[in-house]
This record gives structure tokens, sequence and C-alpha cells, in this order.
């Protein structure tokens, strides 16, 4: 009777300790593929972060009297690339600082885009529509990298929400991460005027 309670107990501690390695595992692999993503959403705004020198460089030559355009997005370009989030500890409050950044890029960026409209010989000039084309498929990937991070951060989110995985979660510090969230005024489509 002994033997058979002792192999009952060490069966079920078997099953527990299978069950808390393999739910664990499953966490940290997941908490990874949340920061990939994000590692990939940092991709998409560098290279946007890349591109603008070329594109600022460009407009120079043509339009050197909206110097003060031209250094509004250098400036820009300047903050939003100093701020760093590590993916281990991205909280709403950072990542709200960074797309409050991005955002002020992204502004910037649309009022040199809106000025070229003054400059005929600029909108034709061959380098300025490449990295204009460059730019606005730069924008897409930052979008499809924002959504992946987003579906991979809920994905993360629901599991270590969910009973019996929350346990392991919380004894294991798992916390949940922020989602990139439409910015103030996002709804409103911007008025340019010339």
């Amino acid at each position: 009777m002994k033997k058979t309670t002792t192999l009952i107990i060490i069966a079920v501690v078997a099953v527990l300790a299978i069950w808390a390695v393999t739910g664990y595992n499953g966490l940290v692999s997941m908490d990874e593929k949340v920061s990939n993503q994000w590692a990939n959403v940092e991709t998409q705004y560098q290279r946007r972060a890349d591109l603008i020198p070329n594109l600022v460089n460009t407009v120079k030559g043509y339009a050197a009297h909206e110097q003060e355009t031209l250094e509004g997005v250098i400036e820009a370009r300047s903050k939003a690339t100093q701020i760093k989030v590590d993916p281990a500890d991205l909280t709403p409050e950072k990542l709200a600082e960074y797309q409050a950044a991005q955002g002020q890029l992204a502004s910037a960026l649309g009022k040199l885009l809106a000025i070229t409209e003054n400059y005929p010989d600029l909108k034709a000039n061959q380098n300025f529509l490449e990295l204009q084309a460059q730019l606005e498929g730069t924008e897409n990937r930052i979008n499809v990298a924002r959504k992946n991070f987003n579906d991979t951060a809920r994905e993360f989110n629901t599991a270590i929400r969910r009973f019996p995985k929350n346990i392991l979660a919380g004894l294991f510090g798992f916390e949940k991460r922020a989602y990139f969230e439409a910015q103030a005024g996002a709804e409103t489509a911007p008025t340019v005027e010339f």
C-alpha cells in the first residue's frame, strides 16, 4: 500500500514538474518573440531615420530658404534616435515616450514633403522621387512591424493571464507588455495648406 501511494505521489510530482518546465519554457519563448518583434519595430524606425539625411540634403539643394523646416526634421530625427527602449522593460510610459518622439519625426517629415509641392524641379528629381518612394515603403513597413508587435504582445499577455500559466508567470516575474496605440489626434486628417 505504501509503495502504491509513493508511486502515485512520484507520478503526480513528475507530471507537475513536466508541466512547470514546459509552461515556463513556453512563456520564455513567447517573451523572446515579443522582444524580437520589438527589434523589428526599431529596425524599421531606424531605416526611416537613415533615409532622412538623404532626403533633407536633396530638398536642401532646391529649397534652401526653407531652413526652418529642414532644421526641424533634423532635430526631430535626432530626438527620435536618442530614445532607446529595452524590450525587457517595455512599460506603457516608455512606449508612449518612444511613440511621441517618432510621431514628432513623422510630423516634421510631413511638413518637409508638403513644402516640396512648391518646387516642381524637386518633384521631378529622380533621386528625390526614389527617396520619397523608399520613405513611403518604410512607413508601410513600420505599420506592419507595429501590428506584428501588438499581435505578439497580445498573445504573450493572454498567455500570462490565463490559468494555470498565470501562476508560473507570477512566480517567475513575467509581466504584461505594452501595446502601440494610435497617437492623440490620429483620427483627424491633417490639413495641408500652400
